[in-house]
């Protein structure tokens, strides 16, 4: 499926910053046998003094921006034409959970997607015993790594409420955990603080869900901005597997990705400093728009 994606970020300042230095991570990355973006491009006003594009450690795309003359706005402005086609869900070839632990300590890698970077704890996701005890409950039954994530991504559907106003960008798997209300990045943080008490590694992962859904489908929760899911490692064999706790699914070619990490602290779409004495508002507008 071919998306064209529109990305608009806009930030006013309650009085006019002096200079400041960001990271943005807004442009979708190309994914072996998943994705593969045929053209991007982000632009900025004011147009930036210096700028610089690189790839992180986690292999997304970053743009390196400083400004040193005062402005009162920064609008960020991304485009592009993602082709998403991840492959259907075959044979379960993911271990117990219970022998998974061999099977990370066999992998003697610490390249970007070595499961040993997604099993400790992280500034969103710490190791919680309430979230851990939440999670086992999940994993109850469950015969593979793979049903044990798909089975906690059913419980937090079924149990959490969706609402824009409980938390805040920098709430915590903690804290959305005891609230049982939040946004996708809330839902996101608790299935990873879960899956990693339980001794199964998991990642964010930062995207775009499709704003229109096919006929007969639901649309997505959290369509008109950027979203958030997860990616479980099930196992050598069985690979990374995402699952999207805000909708209760599996992720599909809905689901386009920019960006993977620890959790939100790795991929926020926008970070950085600013010489400034007051405070800002933040307006976003995404479209998702299926091309043929």
């Amino acid at each position: 499926m071919e998306y064209d994606i529109r990305l608009k970020l806009t930030y006013d300042y309650e009085t006019p910053v002096g200079g400041g230095r960001h990271q943005v991570r807004v442009v979708p990355r190309t994914i072996d046998g998943q994705q593969r973006v045929v053209a991007a491009s982000v632009d900025f006003t004011p147009r930036p003094a210096d700028r610089s594009d690189f790839t992180d450690f986690f292999g997304n795309a970053v743009t390196a921006i400083a400004y040193r003359d005062p402005h009162e706005a920064l609008d960020v402005r991304m485009s592009a034409r993602v082709s998403v086609s991840r492959p259907e869900p075959g044979i379960d070839l993911s271990p117990p959970p219970g022998r998974l632990k061999a099977e990370i300590q066999a992998v003697r890698s610490l390249t970007a997607d070595a499961p040993h970077h997604f099993l400790p704890a992280s500034h969103f996701a710490p190791l919680h015993e309430a979230i851990t005890a939440f999670a086992r409950r999940a994993l109850a039954n469950a015969q593979s790594t793979a049903s044990a994530a798909e089975a906690l991504c059913q419980l937090i559907y079924d149990e959490f409420t969706y609402d824009g106003d409980a938390t805040t960008v920098s709430t915590g798997a903690e804290e959305a955990f005891g609230l049982r209300r939040g946004v996708c990045q809330d839902f996101s943080h608790v299935m990873i603080a879960g899956l990693r008490g339980m001794g199964i590694p998991a990642g964010y992962v930062s995207g775009f869900p499709r704003t229109i859904p096919p006929p007969g489908r639901p649309r997505l929760e959290g369509a008109d901005a950027m979203h958030a899911w997860v990616r479980v490692w099930c196992g050598r064999d069985a690979g990374w597997i995402e699952f999207d706790p805000t909708n209760g699914i599996r992720a599909g070619n809905d689901h386009i990705t920019v960006a993977h990490g620890r959790d939100y602290g790795d991929v926020a779409p926008i970070i950085g400093i600013l010489k400034t004495s007051g405070g800002q508002t933040i307006r976003h507008a995404v479209d998702v728009i299926p091309v043929g």
